[in-house]
């Protein structure tokens, strides 16, 4: 069974920081793609960042690149999303989610993940 747990959102001024966090089971972690996404209200939900197994190859959207990081850590089966430099336009709701790479691509497009934590809300506001 897949298991993921987000943690780590919260309420930020613009241009503050957060770091996020998602604990995935261990089979998941070691054998599946692990992605960021996020929805805000009323848009649809996007991919913001994925990271493959094994190699460790990344994704990054256009609109976090140079700010958002995404990185494995092998002692605890976490992946975590490193948020800088946060503008308003980041506010919404963020999701973990996992898919079999299956010799794929790891690309994150919500259509191709198919386990989902519950999400962490993010805020970033003045």
């Amino acid at each position: 069974q897949v298991r993921l747990v987000e943690s780590g959102g919260g309420s930020v001024q613009p241009g503050g920081s957060l770091r996020l966090s998602c604990r995935a089971s261990e089979y998941a972690y070691s054998q599946y793609c692990l992605a960021w996404f996020r929805q805000a209200p009323g848009k649809e939900r996007e991919g913001v960042a994925s990271v493959s197994p094994g190699i460790k190859g990344t994704y990054y959207l256009g609109f976090v690149r140079g700010r958002f990081t995404i990185s494995r850590h092998n002692a605890n089966n976490t992946v975590t999303l490193q948020m800088n430099s946060l503008i308003p336009e980041d506010t919404a709701m963020y999701y973990c989610a996992a898919k079999p790479k299956n010799g794929g691509s790891c690309f994150p497009d919500p259509e191709l993940y198919t386990f989902w934590g519950q999400g962490t809300q993010v805020t970033v506001s003045s």
